[in-house]
């Protein structure tokens, strides 16, 4: 891995980048997941044999690593980091490392892996997850994820001057070829003023803590202190409560919830015209 570092040339900081997603991929290539938060720093990278990126495995490998991933980061990240694998299995194979170069196994996009390689929760699953005990800002999030299906990424990227709470959608903001705008229905609609009961700016979904030195005014809340939740966060938290649900005992990831609602809205269009 240092060897492939020398050799593309980067600065200190994309340098650290690429390095932690080698050391990311490392984890999910041998089926450990990486360490996150506080134990992650001074956590030792496991060791991989290049044989795991080669050989007629390999490809498998690599798309369970990927998929792996996909359930934690949002897409841009998710194809960030993809891009710096194949770049060192492009560049290990080119020294002969490895008899073949798998990275095309990694070309599919981080869209295509969500909405082709998951399916969404069937209607018991739903309600069991709707009947956790979780604080409100997961019920709120779940909830209005499910109803909207929308992308995970722009919901988390809303701010509260976003929501029209009357009309139960986002405003629309003056872009040129906007996106739909999320609806949702009675159940987001019930929980969201509960949620934002004496906030009137910054972000709609807050981390627990509050924000770290340095965090951008946009992800910032200036009555909490608190910052924009993240999407590895939220699908953390998503993947925790829905483990005692999974018959695996993993936890799903958060968007086949998204996945389920998009079914429903499906279905519920299809209702009317008929």
């Amino acid at each position: 891995m240092e060897r492939y570092l020398d050799a593309v040339h980067l600065g200190p900081s994309s340098r650290r980048v690429y390095r932690i997603a080698l050391h990311t991929w490392g984890w999910l290539l041998v089926d450990r997941l990486p360490s996150e938060g506080a134990q992650r720093r001074g956590a030792l990278a496991p060791i991989v044999p290049l044989a795991r990126l080669d050989g007629s495995g390999a490809p498998a490998r690599l798309r369970a690593a990927r998929d792996q991933r996909a359930d934690t980061v949002d897409p841009r990240t998710l194809n960030r980091e993809l891009s710096i694998l194949r770049g060192a299995i492009t560049w290990w194979a080119s020294l002969g490392w490895l008899d073949q170069d798998h990275s095309s196994a990694l070309t599919a996009s981080a869209v295509s892996v969500v909405e082709e390689s998951v399916s969404g929760l069937d209607q018991p699953s739903v309600a069991a997850i709707f009947a956790l005990r979780a604080t409100l800002r997961e019920q709120a999030f779940w909830q209005l994820l499910y109803e909207s299906a929308a992308p995970i990424e722009r919901l988390l990227a809303l701010d509260i001057s976003d929501l029209d709470l009357v009309r139960r959608t986002t405003r629309r903001r003056p872009v040129p070829n906007p996106l739909p705008q999320p609806t949702w229905r009675a159940g987001a609609a019930k929980l969201l003023p509960l949620l934002l009961a004496g906030r009137y700016s910054g972000p709609v979904f807050l981390t627990d803590r509050r924000a770290p030195v340095g965090t951008a005014e946009a992800d910032l809340c200036k009555v909490t202190g608190r910052a924009r939740l993240s999407y590895r966060r939220a699908a953390e938290l998503f993947q925790a409560a829905t483990a005692p649900l999974d018959p695996a005992g993993r936890g799903w990831p958060l968007r086949r919830l998204r996945l389920a609602g998009k079914h429903e809205n499906e279905q519920r269009a299809a209702a009317k015209q008929g």
